[in-house]
């Protein structure tokens, strides 16, 4: 934002704020953001994205979502119409890539484990994406969903129990990444998930979105709705620019051997 000539309390005021994955506190912030009639709302998130939809059809909202046509936040990613714009993350089409980077890294897998969360939208699309992926790897996918961090050593407990050979996180979880990362080490299981963030906690490994790349392209939208330019008129926009990172100290507690061609593909490996 400050590139583009807004300083925080200077020509504009920027606030942050976190629903701490509850549908309640994001409904409860939106209503706030409403109430106040905020010129901007960025939503991070699906959750976030929906309860800001479903507060207000007037205040802009400018969101960073993973696939906004499947749960129905705009039907159109060209002309989104209404009062919504911002970045699809297409995260829910690497699925599949996620599945191949974990069976290269781990060729003897036969029982994938995936969490999600009960509460996005987007849950649903994630676990079928990642189903028909495991298909045609012909792994098998064990999904569980939870409502929040208190539920994360049941789901782990399942899937020491069911033997699973690797995960799959969703990327809702971001925030809890260091404890998924310790929780994944205990178990013995080598944990994927889309972004950096998640490997530089401790991950096995993350292929995803460049993050840096897109929240500057979130800056430039809330510059051009601030310049005027109505949501309608600004077509969502999907990223090119993807990232593979391997935590190779993550990958030795494991007793895990990466390829020296994997690692020579990988834009960034943690030692």
């Amino acid at each position: 934002m400050r590139e583009l000539g807004h300083r925080d309390r200077e020509n504009i005021r920027l606030e942050y704020h976190s629903a701490e994955q509850r549908s309640e506190r994001a409904a409860e912030l939106v209503a706030d953001f409403v109430r106040r009639n905020v010129d901007v709302i960025v939503a991070v998130a699906t959750p976030a994205a929906h309860a800001a939809k479903q507060a207000t059809t007037s205040i802009p909202i400018v969101m960073n979502v993973a696939n906004p046509l499947a749960t129905g936040l705009v039907s159109n990613l060209a002309r989104p119409g209404g009062n919504l714009t911002g970045i699809s993350t297409t995260s829910t089409d690497l699925a599949g890539k996620r599945l191949e980077l974990l069976r290269e890294i781990r060729r003897d897998v036969a029982l994938i484990a995936f969490l999600g969360a009960t509460n996005d939208p987007n849950t649903h699309t994630f676990v079928q994406e990642t189903t028909v992926a495991a298909n045609t790897l012909g792994v098998r996918l064990w999904p569980v969903l939870v409502t929040g961090p208190d539920e994360f050593e049941a789901a782990f407990a399942s899937f020491v129990r069911e033997r699973a050979d690797g995960l799959i996180v969703q990327p809702l979880f971001l925030g809890h990444r260091a404890k998924l990362a310790e929780l994944a080490l205990q178990a013995r299981l080598p944990m994927v998930a889309d972004q950096p963030q998640f490997a530089a906690s401790g991950a096995l490994a993350t292929y995803g979105i460049d993050r840096y790349t897109i929240f500057k392209r979130l800056a430039f939208y809330v510059d051009r709705v601030l310049s005027g330019v109505k949501p309608a008129d600004l077509p969502i926009e999907q990223p090119t620019r993807f990232r593979l990172i391997i935590n190779a100290k993550t990958a030795k507690a494991l007793g895990i051997e990466v390829s020296p061609m994997l690692l020579a593909r990988a834009d960034e490996v943690i030692e």
